[in-house]
């Protein structure tokens, strides 16, 4: 989705950036809020219901991956996180509690630009509306697999009767992975098709999704019997 009116809360503390992030967001076309601290940013969210979230890790009041964890308790929004070069493992935590993409600073405005607008494409799939979803196009809306029940227009999923929430992509990555029961998909098909072909991230991100999922619907994460990894290639779900 190119989308000129996509609205993008900034969430940033160092003036340099949120004033680079302004005008440079504005000429591109997006809509921009600002907020310089975690609770402020939760604030502005609850208001304005941004198509976006542009969130730095380190922020003062409440830590950028709090706020992310805060957002993800109800709204599937699309996040992405901003961390510096030595941040990585601020990253990984952010994926872990629900973010889409991560970047790192410095960074040029032209790739962040490219990332904003490839989230903005992949999340207007939330309800298997456009070309490329999992099972687009598919008229089965309820898919079952042994205790595992996911219904594609409610955008819900029980294990066992119990209803789990699962953001976006652990959604999509789990009806991908129904869709095609006892069959293997490959970590290319599931960037292809749950963060789109001209996916730029790194494709540990595709690890961190698996593993959160499997804390949801595993008996036992640490030894899954659902979500089978076959190494070198994919993922496959068993009944």
């Amino acid at each position: 989705m190119n989308n000129p009116a996509a609205r993008i809360l900034v969430v940033e503390d160092e003036e340099s950036f949120v004033e680079a992030l302004r005008v440079g967001l504005q000429r591109e076309g997006f809509l921009v809020e600002v907020a310089r601290d975690g609770p402020e940013a939760l604030e502005r969210f609850a208001q304005s219901k941004p198509d976006l979230v542009l969130l730095d890790v380190m922020l003062p009041g409440i830590s950028g991956v709090d706020v992310c964890r805060e957002i993800r308790s109800s709204s599937s929004v699309p996040i992405i996180m901003v961390t510096a070069k030595s941040e990585e493992i601020d990253a990984v935590v952010g994926l872990e509690v629900g973010a889409d993409d991560y970047v790192a600073k410095p960074y040029r405005l032209r790739e962040l630009v490219s990332r904003i607008r490839a989230v903005l494409r992949r999340s207007a799939v939330s309800r298997w509306s456009g070309s490329g979803a999992p099972g687009a196009g598919d008229s089965d809306q309820v898919l079952r697999v042994g205790a595992l029940q996911l219904d594609r227009e409610r955008h819900e999923v029980t294990v066992g009767g119990e209803l789990v929430r699962l953001p976006l992509k652990e959604f999509q990555i789990l009806a991908l992975l129904m869709l095609n029961q006892e069959m293997v998909v490959t970590r290319e098909t599931f960037i292809d098709r749950v963060w789109g072909y001209d996916y730029v991230g790194d494709t540990k991100t595709l690890d961190v999704h698996i593993k959160r999922l499997r804390a949801k619907i595993e008996p036992n994460s640490d030894r899954p019997e659902r979500i089978i990894t076959i190494r070198g290639v994919g993922y496959k779900l068993t009944a």
